[in-house]
Order: structure tokens, then C-alpha cells, then sequence
């Protein structure tokens, strides 16, 4: 059941939830709540309670389903390429569809453990000539698509479902948290053609590559800002409550290091190292997996809670052969990221809708093609 009046977008974090509730139509307003919490299960879910009861007070209706957006090291991201023989004919919206259905039934029988949450065209190729738009009431003798999958352990998407439906909450949507923001900021910065947008999250780094305006490249690397906090505890000696505290407020805790015998200039550059290493396993990424030349046309844009240890000052100290920007977030930011992308405003996505059971079967339509 859908609520009535408003639509709700929850990004469910290692430390936080920020959630919102955007309103159906003019009259009521749009509510934005966000909340902290230690990386532990129960208190995720006293924090999921708690947010679902501010939402319900503030838009003055019961919550039925949510539409979460998640990151996890577990994220599986598959590329694969189909190709059809069309003989001279002309080229039909539904000759791309029929390759995506057979991309996706090939997944779904090769990876019986996950689920599909986004499917992404990379490319067409038409007579082995690269087009990043579909090109339309032309000939062909061969269409290929290059298909990107994003997909999630099936295992990961039963435990969010358990968990809210503790609460009688539905997920209508699941949706990878840092892919769908990068789609947001890329379109408000549309000037720039190259961007890698850099997700460093608790346990794991998001990597989304934009080559000329297009999403080309979706990679997790298992490094994210608790080995930062792990790197600090082991090289200090110290607890990893300590080593957190150290990590957030780094550049103010001369007090507290003075006391143990530290000094600032060591957690900087334990800080500094870590950071590197993820910029440079992301730019190993990219030349590693895509035929692309790294050029400084290409701008890399730092997000994620694991970033906010660094500030412009600090950012310049860091030894990189490109020039790194720190990118704000807001809980609006990140929410609208997947209210946006549910309304298909991100033109290499195929949105996929479930419709209800007919005497053919359960089917899902492809739109993407026909908005």
C-alpha cells in the first residue's frame, strides 16, 4: 500500500539516516529528518523506529512503504554486451528492449544470489560505431548494447525488508546510495563533462565515472574510513573509540595528543596515507577496466561521510596527481537524489516497474526506452 500524500526516501548510512518525505502534491510541505547512531544492530533499529514515528508526526499519516537507499562492500557491479543481426532493417526501440531482457535473464541465472537493483546502458553500437544516445529511423546489419548491472546479495535486500517490516513498513524501491547521488550532482554540474565522484562511506569506497556527460564506470573498493580508524588505533596504541574521535576532529585534538605523547603531524600522515591508497586504487580502477585517458580534464569530487575528515585546507596536503574537490551534502541532497532518479531523470537508467499478475505471468516493463 502506498502513502497517501507524501513519498518517502530513506538513506540508511553506517552511522546515519537521513530520510524525507516529499509531498504528492502543492499543499503540504516537503520534511527532511536526519539521525546518528553507532554501526550496531539494535540500535539501527531503535533509530529506524524512531525515524519512521518523526515522519509519521510530521506529515500526519501512517508510513506504509519507504524507498531506501543503501551502500554495502557486498554491491556487485557486472558489464556485459549483447549484440542482435537486424539485416538492413531499420533500427525499433524494441530490437534494445529484447537485449536487455536476455542481458537480464543471463544475470539472474548466473548470479542466483542476487538481485537486480539497477540496470544502466552504457552504450549502443550500431555497425560497430559507438553511440551514447539511441539513434533512431536509421539501418543496421548489427546492434550492440553495453549494459551495466548493479546488483545486491539477496540475503542483504531479505534483511531490509525483515527489518521494516518490524515496523509494518514496505521497501517499495532499493536503491545503491552513492551511484544515485552522483546522478543528482552530475546534472547540477553539467558543465563538466569527466567526473569521478568518490563515495567514501564506513567499510567501502564507491567509485562512479562520468566520460563525456555519460556514466561509464561503477566500481566498490573494500577501503573505506573505518580502516582509518583502525590505522590510528594500531599505529598509536590506542582503543578505536579514541582512534574515532581522533579521526572526526583531527586537526583540533592537540590536547588529547599531548596527554598520550602524539603528536598531530603523525595522525595527519596516517590520516593522509589511507586516503591516498583510495585514491589511487580508484584511479588503478578506472585505467584498469576502462580505455580511457585520465587526462586533468577529469574532475575528482570526494563525498561520503569518510571525506568529512578532510577540509580545503587539508585536502591540498593531499599527494595525488590530480586535484581533488570536497563535495557537500545535505539529507535534502541525498534524498531528492533518489526521488529524481525514480522519476527517471537519469536517461541510461532503465526503470523497471512490477506489474500485477496477468494470465501471461508476472512481467516487469521496460520504459525507459518509451517516456
Amino acid at each position: 500500500m502506498q502513502n497517501k500524500n507524501f513519498e518517502v526516501y530513506l538513506d540508511l548510512g553506517s552511522s546515519k539516516i537521513r530520510a524525507a518525505a516529499f509531498s504528492n502534491d502543492e499543499i503540504n510541505d516537503n520534511f527532511f529528518y536526519e539521525s546518528k547512531y553507532f554501526n550496531d544492530y539494535l540500535q539501527i533499529e531503535s533509530e529506524i523506529e524512531k525515524t519512521i514515528s518523526k515522519l509519521e508526526e510530521k506529515t500526519d499519516e501512517y508510513l506504509n512503504e519507504v524507498n531506501l537507499m543503501v551502500d554495502s562492500p557486498e554491491i556487485l557491479t557486472i558489464g556485459i554486451s549483447l549484440s542482435k543481426n537486424l539485416d538492413g532493417s531499420t533500427l525499433k526501440k524494441q530490437n534494445v528492449k529484447f537485449l536487455i531482457q536476455d542481458a537480464k535473464q543471463q544475470i539472474l541465472s548466473n548470479y542466483q544470489n542476487y538481485d537486480i537493483i539497477h540496470i544502466i546502458i552504457k552504450n549502443y553500437k550500431i555497425d560497430h560505431v559507438d553511440y551514447t544516445f539511441f539513434p533512431t529511423s536509421i539501418n543496421a546489419n548489427l546492434l550492440s548494447v553495453d549494459i551495466i548491472f548493479i546488483c545486491l546479495p539477496k540475503k542483504t535486500t531479505q534483511y531490509y525488508k525483515s527489518l521494516f517490516s518490524k515496523f509494518d513498513v514496505s521497501i517499495n524501491q532499493i536503491f545503491c546510495s552513492s551511484y544515485t547521488k552522483s546522478i543528482n550532482y552530475k546534472n547540477k554540474l553539467f558543465t563538466i563533462e569527466n567526473i569521478a565522484f568518490i563515495d567514501i562511506g564506513f567499510n567501502k569506497t564507491s567509485l562512479t565515472l562520468y566520460n563525456r556527460n555519460k556514466i561509464s564506470f561503477f566500481h566498490i573498493i573494500p577501503v573505506g574510513g573505518n580502516h582509518i580508524t583502525r590505522d590510528i588505533s594500531k599505529i598509536l596504541k590506542i582503543n578505536l573509540i579514541d582512534s574515532e574521535k581522533i579521526k572526526i576532529n583531527f586537526d583540533n585534538n592537540d590536547n588529547f595528543l599531548s596527554t598520550k605523547g602524539l603528536s598531530l603531524d603523525l595522525v595527519q600522515k596516517i590520516i593522509f596515507s589511507r586516503i591516498e591508497e583510495i585514491l589511487e586504487l580508484c584511479l588503478k580502477s578506472i585505467k584498469l577496466n576502462e580505455n580511457i585517458n585520465v587526462t586533468d580534464k577529469f574532475k575528482f569530487l570526494l563525498m561520503g561521510d569518510g571525506s568529512k575528515i578532510l577540509d580545503n585546507q587539508f585536502k591540498e596536503k593531499i599527494i595525488f596527481s590530480h586535484k581533488i574537490d570536497l563535495l557537500e551534502e545535505t539529507t535534502q541532497s541525498i534524498c531528492e537524489s533518489g526521488l529524481n532518479l525514480s522519476k527517471g531523470l537519469n536517461v541510461q537508467e532503465v526503470l523497471m516497474i512490477a506489474k500485477k499478475q496477468t494470465k501471461e505471468g508476472f512481467f516487469e516493463k521496460l520504459f525507459h526506452f518509451f517516456n
